[in-house]
């Protein structure tokens, strides 16, 4: 059973679906466990067909006394669900129902996706990889920082729906609504909107960039309705290219604006949570863009083998001159290794063998 807080965004909630979608029905049968019906992502998980618990499957801790009451109920609750393993995909440090797991004899994994410690305490981070059966880490710098000496540590990194994803023709609305002409130049960044991720670097790229290539547009592509977002939007309405960069905000056919893409590019910076791996940066492997993204950690992961398409995280020069080489030139065989590294690597039938065999060790 899959627990998760909910599927407010399609981010983790997506990777999980797929990853359940995935795995092999002969072996596994699936569930899932979220606080709510309520998120945008919710009623694509419902139409699965995956049975979900409508269950909250953590407890507040304090008072201690109070806490471990109420995990004993959690535990009883659990038990009744007759499941033989709980994958969580909750990011906070949370411990409770590990804990809850661990009373109930249910073995308990998580995957961990960040290269921080979400939540305030670090030492309930360590509680929880102690209740613990199994841990999946999505990049090898997440295992040499957070797990160094740990051996219940599997390098599982994130898969793309090959089948979803891929080459196709221009979607025709895109460019209607966009007025994007056919010997126009897009970029395209998919990331909801906070400092990490390093829009702005890609905006003063870019800004230098038109002042040479008459006709490029930018797709920003997330959600932008925060602090960080009016930072960037009030920025580009002071650059006199308003017209040029467009912010979406969240989509449900991102592959359509992939498909009128020439460039996709993700600037995280090398601060705080970093990338874990990258389903964004994956998509558009897997729909045959050109890519570009920051040297940091889960990025550098999935290009390991095309430097040329990594960029020092902050260089707005840099990231300036890698645009404009990969505008410029025609590659076909880069493109197509590209591709073929994608879906050899990280096609999700991939990434489902693997959770399979984590599962049929920790039994």
């Amino acid at each position: 059973m899959y627990t998760i807080p909910n599927f407010d965004t399609a981010g983790s909630g997506k990777a999980l679906l797929n990853v359940a979608k995935s795995l092999d029905s002969e072996k596994f049968e699936p569930y899932i466990c979220c606080d709510h019906p309520r998120g945008l992502f919710f009623k694509t998980v419902k139409d699965s067909g995956i049975p979900i618990y409508l269950k909250k499957t953590r407890v507040v801790m304090i008072p201690r006394y109070k806490g471990i009451k109420e995990t004993f109920y959690l535990a009883k609750y659990l038990k009744s669900l007759n499941v033989d393993i709980i994958h969580s995909f909750h990011y906070g440090d949370d411990y409770s129902e590990a804990l809850a797991a661990k009373i109930a004899g249910i073995p308990w994994v998580y995957t961990k996706k960040n290269m921080n410690w979400g939540g305030k305490s670090k030492n309930s981070w360590i509680l929880r990889t102690f209740l613990s059966k199994h841990i999946l880490a999505q990049n090898t710098e997440m295992i040499k920082e957070f797990f160094p000496k740990s051996k219940k540590v599997t390098l599982v990194p994130r898969g793309v729906n090959t089948k979803e994803f891929f080459p196709s023709a221009p979607n025709k609305g895109i460019l209607t609504k966009y007025r994007i002409q056919k010997l126009d130049k897009v970029i395209t960044c998919v990331a909801n909107l906070h400092p990490v991720k390093g829009v702005e670097i890609l905006i003063d790229a870019f800004l230098q960039i038109s002042k040479f290539f008459n006709s490029v547009n930018l797709f920003i592509i997330g959600f932008n309705d925060n602090e960080y977002g009016e930072f960037l939007k009030n920025k580009v309405n002071k650059s006199g290219k308003k017209s040029a960069i467009h912010f979406t905000g969240k989509v449900n056919n991102v592959k359509e604006f992939l498909s009128v893409s020439d460039l996709f590019v993700l600037p995280t910076l090398n601060i705080k949570r970093r990338e874990g791996c990258p389903v964004a940066l994956l998509e558009a492997l897997a729909c045959g863009l050109k890519v570009l993204g920051s040297n940091v950690c889960g990025i550098n992961n999935i290009l390991s083998d095309f430097p040329e398409n990594m960029f020092e995280p902050g260089n707005v020069v840099q990231l300036k001159e890698r645009i404009e080489e990969q505008l410029i030139k025609e590659d076909k065989i880069e493109d197509k290794l590209l591709l073929e590294h994608t879906i050899k690597n990280y096609d999700i039938m991939v990434e489902a063998k693997k959770h399979e065999d984590v599962y049929l060790n920790t039994l």
